[in-house]
C-alpha cells in the first residue's frame, strides 16, 4: 500500500568549501604548490601576489593606470563569452585517417633499460639466430630482480602456442646458460642460491675463501640461511676464522642483480619540511614553510569588470550571463584564498599544540623524553575534530635542531611503569634499540632476555609485546642477528 507523508529531518553536510579545505589540509608542501598552479591555470580570476592596500593613494593611482592600460589593450572582451555563433571546437576537428595509416611519432628516449642492456650483449656473442631468439625470450621473462621465476617448460609451451615456434627444453636450457653468462653476474638465476653461485663462479677459485663459500652454498645453504654455523664448521671441518672469511665473500654478493642498473638511475627525493622549530635558550620558536603561505589575490581586471557592469546604463541578457561567469570565477578564487589561509592557521595551531605537548623533547632531543600522545590529546587542546588532526599529521615533516622527522612519528601510545608513571612506547623502543645495538653479536639477546631487561628497568612488558616492538623496529630474531 502506497501513502505519502511529510517529514522534517535535520542533516549535517559538508559544503564544497569545507571539502576543499579538508583536501588541502592533508597535502604536503610540494603537492600544495602543484595544486595552486593548477588552480591558477584553471581560474583566470586568481592571481599571484599580495593584496594591494586600498588606502594607499599611490597604489590606487597605479591601479587606475593599470586599469586604463588594460582597457586600451582590451584584455577582456564580453563578446568572447556572448558570441552564440561561435563554432564548437569539436566541429573543427577531423579524423580521416584509415586503419592502415602509418603514424610517424617522435619517440622520447629514457635511457637503456635492464633488459635492453642484456639484449645488447647478445649481439657480441658468437651464437646462432635460434639461440639469440630464445635468449631474448628468456630475457623478456626475467623479473625486475633479474630472476627467471617461470619454468622452462612453460616458456616452451608459450612459444609453441603464441608464435608457433617449436623449441625443446634442452634448447631453452642452453639459451638460459647463455643469459647467465651476461652481465651483471647472477642474472637469469632460478633462486637465490643459484644467483649467488653464479657470481662466485666468476671469482678466482684458487682462493680458499671462494672454495669454502662455494661449498657452503652448494651443500649447506639451508644451514647457512638459518645461521647454524656450528653444524657447518663440524661437517666441513673448518675453523670459525675460515668460515668467517667465507661468509664475508658471500655477503659481498648481490642478491638482486637486476636492481644494479635501476638503483643507479633512481631519483633522489628531497624532503621539504612543512614546519621549522628552533630553540632560543629554553624557548621554542615555531615557523611554517613560506611555501605553505603563498600570496594570492583576486585579479584586478576581473574586479574592474564587475564595477564596469554596475556602472553601465543598460544591461542586456548576454551581458548578465557574461558577468555571472565572471562573478562565479571571482567567488571560486575567494573560496580558494580563504581555504589556503585557513589551512595555514590550522597547521600552525596544531603544530604549536604538538610542540608544547612535547616541549621537553624538542628542547633536549632525547627520545626518552617523548610523552605518550594520541590524536585525541591534540584534538582536545585545539578544539578540532580528530580527523582534522589526522589530516594535518599526514605526510607532514618538521625540521628540528636534531633532524627532520615525519610528524606522525611523535604520536605514540602509553605504557604504565611499576611506579604508575605513563611513558611513551617510543621510549621503550629506544631502550630496545640501544640494547640490541650494544649486545654481543656472538650471543645476541633473545626476546625473553629483552623482556627481562625491560622489567629490570620498571617496564612490565610481555615477551610477545617485545617481539611486536622488535618487528616494528625491523630487528631480526636473535638467531639471525648472530655473527661469528
Amino acid at each position: 500500500m502506497l501513502k505519502q507523508s511529510l517529514q522534517q529531518k535535520l542533516l549535517q553536510k559538508l559544503s564544497p568549501q569545507q571539502i576543499q579545505l579538508m583536501k588541502l589540509l592533508q597535502v604536503p608542501t610540494i603537492e600544495l604548490e602543484q595544486r595552486i598552479k593548477e588552480e591558477l591555470e584553471a581560474n583566470p580570476a586568481l592571481d599571484e601576489g599580495a593584496e594591494k592596500d586600498p588606502d594607499d593613494e599611490t597604489e590606487q593611482n597605479d591601479d587606475q593606470e593599470e586599469s586604463e592600460k588594460s582597457d586600451e589593450k582590451e584584455e577582456f572582451d564580453f563578446s568572447d563569452y556572448i558570441d552564440d555563433d561561435e563554432t564548437p571546437a569539436y566541429k573543427l576537428n577531423i579524423n580521416n585517417k584509415g586503419s592502415d595509416t602509418d603514424e610517424k611519432s617522435i619517440p622520447f628516449a629514457s635511457g637503456t633499460s635492464f633488459r635492453d642492456h642484456l639484449k645488447e650483449q647478445l649481439s657480441w656473442r658468437n651464437i646462432t639466430d635460434q639461440q639469440e631468439m630464445l635468449a631474448k625470450t628468456i630475457i623478456g621473462n626475467l623479473d625486475d630482480d633479474g630472476y627467471l621465476r617461470r619454468e622452462v617448460e612453460n616458456i616452451s609451451d608459450d612459444l609453441a602456442f603464441s608464435q608457433n615456434i617449436m623449441a625443446t627444453t634442452e634448447e631453452l636450457e642452453e639459451a638460459l646458460r647463455i643469459v647467465q653468462h651476461l652481465d651483471p653476474a647472477g642474472v637469469g638465476a632460478r633462486d637465490l642460491r643459484e644467483c649467488l653461485m653464479l657470481q662466485l663462479a666468476r671469482k678466482d677459485n684458487t682462493y680458499p675463501s671462494v672454495r669454502i663459500a662455494t661449498e657452503i652454498l652448494d651443500k649447506y645453504f639451508e644451514a647457512f640461511t638459518k645461521k647454524h654455523y656450528d653444524r657447518i664448521t663440524k661437517r666441513m671441518e673448518v675453523d670459525n676464522e675460515d668460515l668467517k672469511v667465507a661468509i664475508s665473500e658471500i655477503v659481498k654478493l648481490n642478491p638482486k642483480p637486476g636492481n644494479s642498473m635501476r638503483d643507479s638511475s633512481k631519483t633522489i627525493q628531497h624532503v621539504v619540511p612543512d614546519f621549522v622549530i628552533t630553540t632560543d635558550d629554553e624557548d621554542l620558536l615555531l615557523s611554517i614553510n613560506g611555501r605553505n603561505a603563498p600570496d594570492l589575490r583576486i585579479s584586478d581586471s576581473y574586479k574592474h569588470m564587475i564595477k564596469g557592469y554596475e556602472q553601465a546604463p543598460s544591461k542586456d541578457k548576454k551581458q548578465k550571463e557574461a558577468v555571472m561567469f565572471v562573478k562565479q570565477k571571482i567567488d571560486s578564487a575567494r573560496w580558494f584564498i580563504d581555504a589556503i589561509k585557513q589551512r595555514q592557521q590550522t597547521l600552525l595551531l596544531t603544530m604549536n599544540a604538538i610542540m608544547e605537548f612535547q616541549k621537553e623533547y624538542f628542547i633536549t632531543g632525547d627520545e626518552t623524553k617523548l610523552r605518550p600522545m594520541i590524536l585525541k590529546d591534540i584534538a582536545e587542546i585545539v578544539h578540532l575534530d580528530i580527523s582534522t588532526i589526522s589530516r594535518v599529521a599526514n605526510s607532514k615533516y618538521v625540521q628540528t635542531p636534531y633532524g627532520t622527522f615525519l610528524l606522525k612519528t611523535f604520536f605514540s601510545e602509553s605504557l604504565t611503569t611499576d611506579t604508575g608513571e605513563e611513558v611513551s612506547t617510543r621510549e621503550v623502543k629506544k631502550i630496545l634499540q640501544d640494547a640490541v645495538d650494544g649486545e654481543s653479536k656472538k650471543k645476541p639477546l633473545t626476546d625473553e632476555k629483552l623482556a627481562n631487561l625491560l622489567k629490570d628497568k620498571g617496564y612490565q612488558i610481555a615477551r610477545r609485546t617485545v617481539a611486536k616492538y622488535r618487528e616494528q623496529l625491523n630487528i631480526s630474531v636473535a638467531r639471525l642477528r648472530k655473527q661469528l
